[in-house]
């Protein structure tokens, strides 16, 4: 993924949301809302690393069921903007017209904490999330065991990794000799290490939309640099993603750590769950050819149980809530389409009658 001047145009303009501004992180903690087809708790604190609270909202359907499959969703935004309100409206629609509990989840950005975030960190976090979930999600009717990871551009990415790296689990973080993930969150009683002996980030099905798997390639194309406006459109000051004095071309090891195209396991050791790649056929950012290089590596790997859909006509970030006049977008015209494929694609998985 080349951060070059045009695409981080067009990204910089649709990922920053409806209100285009900078993510404000408060946290208003709202009683259920009650809608005709779901029911929605917003802004549940899952966990708060080095005191910042991480929130995600929950959409429960209506249809009577006693439990249902959970989506568990990460937004776009280049890692550097929005917040989980940009996916508002997929949310809304994936639980009005699918039968899925759907968590809608926050995430550290870089900028966070003063500026200070590494890109595993971020990682962590999207980790820990999937464990609240598995944790808690009882309590909205979602079943622990049937659980689905999607995102979309940098939210594709974390999407990914934690099919790719979930097992990759240690204690240490990244701080040790190699270099495995501490999630934020735990459950009680549990230690990093017995999360991963008992494989308990393993997920049911994945859905990746427009995803970025290449973040080595990118850093070395300028992800770090002025060049990126997102660190603009962020108001921060462009760094590492591991801090200042860590780069792609002296060490590349974390960047590759956190890149799922270098971190396919063989089918033979380890099989992956049913996974659906989408992307727009103008996508000038997260290209078509960028997805396919990917899912070759994965059929090179043995791995069979992959769909692809290519929306024709739509650029980068056709799943974002609200609408972009630049871009020519807006979730009435454009989601919809990709949302349906996405809900017939997890029906084939969890109802099957």
């Amino acid at each position: 993924m080349k951060y070059v001047a045009t695409s981080l145009v067009l990204l910089s303009l649709s990922l920053t949301g409806p209100a285009n501004s900078v993510p404000q992180r408060a946290v208003t903690i709202e009683q259920p809302v009650v809608k005709e087809r779901f029911t929605k708790v917003s802004d549940i604190v899952w966990a708060s690393p080095k005191g910042m609270n991480l929130t995600m909202d929950i959409y429960t359907p209506n249809t009577g069921k006693a439990s249902y499959p959970v989506i568990v969703m990460f937004h776009g935004g280049g890692w550097l903007i929005n917040t989980k309100s940009i996916m508002d409206e997929p949310a809304a629609y994936l639980a009005t017209n699918g039968e899925y509990v759907v968590c809608n989840v926050n995430y550290r950005l870089l900028p966070d904490q003063n500026n200070t975030v590494k890109m595993n960190e971020i990682v962590e976090d999207a980790f820990g999330a999937v464990l609240w979930v598995k944790d808690n999600i009882r309590n909205y009717k979602g079943n622990p065991g049937q659980i689905i990871v999607t995102g979309d551009s940098a939210g594709g990415h974390l999407a990914t990794m934690v099919v790719t790296q979930g097992h990759n689990l240690e204690s240490d973080g990244f701080a040790g000799p190699t270099l495995g993930y501490n999630p934020t969150y735990l459950p009680k009683g549990k230690t990093t290490e017995q999360v991963a002996k008992e494989n308990g980030l393993a997920v049911q099905a994945a859905i990746i939309s427009y995803g970025a798997f290449d973040l080595y390639g990118s850093a070395l194309g300028g992800f770090e640099k002025p060049g990126n406006m997102f660190w603009g459109l962020a108001k921060a000051q462009p760094r590492g993603l591991f801090g200042d004095g860590i780069n792609p071309t002296d060490n590349p090891a974390p960047y590759k750590q956190v890149s799922p195209l270098y971190n396919i396991p063989k089918a033979g050791e380890r099989k992956l769950p049913p996974m659906l790649f989408t992307v727009g056929s103008n996508d000038n950012l997260t290209t078509p050819a960028s997805i396919e290089t990917y899912i070759a590596k994965l059929k090179e790997a043995g791995h069979t149980n992959i769909a692809y859909w290519v929306y024709e006509g739509r650029p980068h970030a056709f799943l974002d809530s609200g609408s972009n006049p630049f871009l020519g977008t807006s979730f009435q015209k454009d989601a919809p389409a990709a949302l349906d494929k996405m809900i017939a694609f997890l029906d084939t998985i969890f109802y099957r009658h």
